[in-house]
């Protein structure tokens, strides 16, 4: 039988890729509607806010903007996992709720998800504050990127079909990004995207800076001698 050379089937298939944002949430009124805003003029295909049981207005938020809204047990992880096992899209997009996408983000995603080759990625994370605080962890995370290492606040990108088939995040309560950036890295080429992504500096701001650095290398290196993530959690969230 030859194969369907019709218009409408050489559409479907040239179509780009759809795109699913998933962005886990727990009592994040204060920034989520900016978001929300930011991502409804870029056009994903669906913008799935998975609840930890926030107190506040956060589920309003989100429901009042046209997001779909499922409700878990608190834990990213399981948040971005449940968020990723209902999206439909072929590329799963996971953002943290206190960030903000340049405009013209999902374009350049959709176009780099083209090509097959490539299974995920990232933005050019750019952290709120013209400081030297800000510049110095700009630097840090473009000078990483080459060899895999980037975090969740950086707007992980990933085809759908790569996410689920290799376990999707663990089900660790910290350092589950930067695994998954891992299994990405070995599974490569990667695509860093030069659109920005903006992050905000709560958590060094709330917490002070020398204290959220000295518990990040702590973290870090807890993780890379082999410690269980879940011994290392109690320290993160002192600077959550």
């Amino acid at each position: 039988m030859p194969p369907d050379t019709s218009p409408a089937r050489l559409t479907i298939m040239n179509a780009p890729p759809t795109v699913s944002v998933v962005i886990p949430a727990l009592n994040e009124e204060s920034v989520l509607g900016d978001l929300l805003a930011c991502l409804q003029l870029q056009g994903p295909h669906e913008v799935i806010i998975v609840d930890g049981g926030s107190q506040d207005r956060t589920v309003a938020l989100a429901q009042a903007a046209g997001a779909r809204v499922l409700v878990t047990d608190p834990g990213r992880a399981k948040q971005m996992n449940s968020g990723a096992a209902a999206a439909a899209g072929d590329i799963l997009l996971f953002l943290h709720a206190d960030t903000l996408l340049e405009a013209g983000a999902l374009d350049a995603l959709r176009a780099a998800a083209n090509d097959p080759a490539i299974p995920g990625g990232n933005f050019d994370t750019q952290f709120g504050g013209d400081d030297w605080v800000a510049r110095t962890f700009n630097w840090i995370y473009r000078a990483r990127l080459p060899f895999g290492i980037f975090y969740g606040d950086s707007g992980i990108w990933v085809r759908r079909d790569f996410f689920l088939r290799t376990g999707g995040y663990r089900p660790w309560p910290i350092m589950e990004d930067y695994e998954l950036a891992r299994r990405l890295h070995r599974a490569g080429p990667l695509r860093f995207l030069p659109q920005k992504i903006y992050v905000s500096p709560r958590r060094w701001k709330n917490g002070g800076l020398l204290h959220a650095l000295t518990v990040w290398v702590l973290i870090q290196a807890g993780y890379t001698l082999g410690v269980n993530p879940h011994r290392l959690a109690w320290m993160y969230k002192h600077i959550r």
